[in-house]
Protein backbone atom coordinates (compact mmCIF):
# COMPACT_ATOMS: atom_id res chain seq x y z
CA UNK A 1 0.00 0.00 0.00
CA UNK A 2 1.31 3.58 -0.28
CA UNK A 3 0.42 6.50 0.92
CA UNK A 4 0.19 10.56 0.20
CA UNK A 5 0.28 12.46 3.86
CA UNK A 6 0.98 11.49 6.86
CA UNK A 7 0.20 14.52 9.53
CA UNK A 8 1.25 12.86 13.19
CA UNK A 9 -0.39 15.65 14.89
CA UNK A 10 -4.26 16.98 13.34
CA UNK A 11 -6.97 18.69 14.62
CA UNK A 12 -9.22 19.10 11.49
CA UNK A 13 -9.78 15.04 10.41
CA UNK A 14 -11.70 13.93 13.09
CA UNK A 15 -12.21 15.13 17.19
CA UNK A 16 -9.56 16.43 19.06
CA UNK A 17 -5.27 16.12 18.30
CA UNK A 18 -4.87 12.71 16.18
CA UNK A 19 -2.57 11.23 13.56
CA UNK A 20 -3.94 10.98 9.98
CA UNK A 21 -3.03 8.89 7.33
CA UNK A 22 -3.91 9.69 3.61
CA UNK A 23 -3.63 6.81 1.45
CA UNK A 24 -3.61 5.82 -1.99
CA UNK A 25 -5.71 4.45 -4.29
CA UNK A 26 -9.55 5.33 -4.86
CA UNK A 27 -11.96 4.06 -7.81
CA UNK A 28 -14.60 6.26 -6.74
CA UNK A 29 -12.81 9.23 -8.41
CA UNK A 30 -15.65 11.51 -7.34
CA UNK A 31 -15.81 15.14 -9.22
CA UNK A 32 -14.86 17.41 -7.38
CA UNK A 33 -12.39 15.58 -5.29
CA UNK A 34 -10.13 17.50 -3.30
CA UNK A 35 -7.63 14.65 -3.50
CA UNK A 36 -7.48 13.55 -6.82
CA UNK A 37 -3.56 13.28 -6.68
CA UNK A 38 -4.59 10.13 -4.44
CA UNK A 39 -6.39 7.95 -6.83
CA UNK A 40 -3.44 6.10 -8.17
CA UNK A 41 -2.79 3.25 -6.00
CA UNK A 42 1.04 3.62 -6.73
CA UNK A 43 0.65 7.39 -6.16
CA UNK A 44 3.01 8.48 -3.10
CA UNK A 45 5.04 6.64 -0.72
CA UNK A 46 5.50 3.23 0.12
CA UNK A 47 3.73 2.25 3.97
CA UNK A 48 6.49 -0.09 5.33
CA UNK A 49 7.28 -1.10 8.32
CA UNK A 50 8.92 1.69 10.06
CA UNK A 51 6.33 4.11 8.81
CA UNK A 52 3.65 1.60 10.44
CA UNK A 53 5.93 1.60 13.61
CA UNK A 54 5.92 5.36 13.93
CA UNK A 55 2.08 5.86 13.36
CA UNK A 56 2.05 3.54 16.43
CA UNK A 57 4.65 5.37 18.30
CA UNK A 58 3.53 8.81 17.47
CA UNK A 59 -0.41 7.56 19.00
CA UNK A 60 1.61 5.98 22.35
CA UNK A 61 3.17 9.20 22.35
CA UNK A 62 2.43 11.19 26.34
CA UNK A 63 3.81 14.14 25.57
CA UNK A 64 1.28 15.43 22.67
CA UNK A 65 -1.68 13.19 23.65
CA UNK A 66 -3.86 11.96 20.72
CA UNK A 67 -7.41 10.92 20.90
CA UNK A 68 -6.68 8.72 17.68
CA UNK A 69 -6.57 8.04 14.54
CA UNK A 70 -7.75 9.60 11.23
CA UNK A 71 -7.85 6.87 7.92
CA UNK A 72 -8.77 9.04 5.10
CA UNK A 73 -7.22 8.76 1.17
CA UNK A 74 -7.71 8.20 -1.45
CA UNK A 75 -9.52 5.48 0.40
CA UNK A 76 -8.11 3.32 3.02
CA UNK A 77 -11.10 0.53 2.37
CA UNK A 78 -9.67 0.39 -2.16
CA UNK A 79 -8.92 -3.43 -2.28
CA UNK A 80 -5.32 -3.11 -3.03
CA UNK A 81 -5.31 -1.08 0.54
CA UNK A 82 -7.37 -3.66 2.51
CA UNK A 83 -4.50 -6.29 3.46
CA UNK A 84 -2.00 -3.22 4.92
CA UNK A 85 -4.86 -1.54 6.84
CA UNK A 86 -6.35 -4.35 8.70
CA UNK A 87 -2.63 -5.00 9.79
CA UNK A 88 -2.65 -1.20 11.25
CA UNK A 89 -5.66 -1.47 12.91
CA UNK A 90 -5.13 -4.26 14.36
CA UNK A 91 -2.42 -3.06 15.98
CA UNK A 92 -3.88 0.12 16.80
CA UNK A 93 -6.07 -2.10 18.89
CA UNK A 94 -3.09 -4.12 20.47
CA UNK A 95 -0.85 -1.32 21.01
CA UNK A 96 -2.44 2.10 21.55
CA UNK A 97 -5.42 1.64 24.41
CA UNK A 98 -8.29 3.82 24.67
CA UNK A 99 -7.45 5.46 21.38
CA UNK A 100 -10.88 5.99 18.70
CA UNK A 101 -10.11 5.35 14.57
CA UNK A 102 -12.13 6.96 12.15
CA UNK A 103 -12.06 5.92 8.66
CA UNK A 104 -13.70 8.32 5.15
CA UNK A 105 -14.39 5.25 2.50
CA UNK A 106 -15.95 5.73 -0.70
CA UNK A 107 -18.35 2.86 -0.21
CA UNK A 108 -21.24 2.73 1.47
CA UNK A 109 -21.57 0.47 4.58
CA UNK A 110 -23.96 -2.00 3.42
CA UNK A 111 -22.10 -2.55 -0.27
CA UNK A 112 -18.54 -3.67 1.90
CA UNK A 113 -17.34 -6.82 1.16
CA UNK A 114 -16.74 -9.16 3.82
CA UNK A 115 -12.31 -8.10 3.42
CA UNK A 116 -13.45 -4.96 3.59
CA UNK A 117 -15.86 -5.57 6.89
CA UNK A 118 -12.90 -7.38 8.59
CA UNK A 119 -11.47 -3.67 8.46
CA UNK A 120 -14.44 -2.02 9.68
CA UNK A 121 -14.79 -4.18 12.98
CA UNK A 122 -11.66 -2.42 14.18
CA UNK A 123 -13.26 1.10 13.61
CA UNK A 124 -15.37 3.44 15.80
CA UNK A 125 -16.06 5.70 13.29
CA UNK A 126 -17.14 4.96 9.73
CA UNK A 127 -17.82 8.34 7.47
CA UNK A 128 -19.47 6.52 3.83
CA UNK A 129 -20.37 7.48 0.58
CA UNK A 130 -18.88 8.85 -2.44
CA UNK A 131 -18.14 12.66 -2.42
CA UNK A 132 -21.42 13.92 -4.63
CA UNK A 133 -20.04 17.75 -5.45
CA UNK A 134 -23.80 19.11 -6.37
CA UNK A 135 -24.41 18.19 -2.33
CA UNK A 136 -21.40 19.54 -1.31
CA UNK A 137 -21.83 21.91 1.79
CA UNK A 138 -18.83 23.56 3.70
CA UNK A 139 -20.81 23.51 6.96
CA UNK A 140 -20.72 20.15 7.24
CA UNK A 141 -18.69 18.37 10.23
CA UNK A 142 -16.16 15.58 9.45
CA UNK A 143 -18.39 15.25 5.92
CA UNK A 144 -18.20 17.23 2.13
CA UNK A 145 -21.40 16.39 1.30
CA UNK A 146 -24.60 15.89 2.18
CA UNK A 147 -25.55 12.19 1.25
CA UNK A 148 -22.57 11.15 3.18
CA UNK A 149 -23.24 9.49 6.60
CA UNK A 150 -21.26 9.50 9.92
CA UNK A 151 -21.76 5.73 11.45
CA UNK A 152 -21.07 5.39 15.12
CA UNK A 153 -20.32 1.93 15.55
CA UNK A 154 -18.83 1.73 18.91
CA UNK A 155 -20.13 2.53 22.51
CA UNK A 156 -17.00 4.70 23.20
CA UNK A 157 -18.34 7.21 20.71
CA UNK A 158 -21.68 7.44 21.38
Amino acid sequence: MNYHQYFPIDVVNGPGTRATLFVSGCEHQCRGCYNQSTWHPDSGHLFDEQMLEQVIEDLNDTRIKRRGLSLSGGDPLHPGNLDTILTLVRRVRQECKGKDIWLWTGYRLDELSPAQQAVVAYVDVLVDGKFERDLADPSLVFRGSSNQVIHYLTQKQR
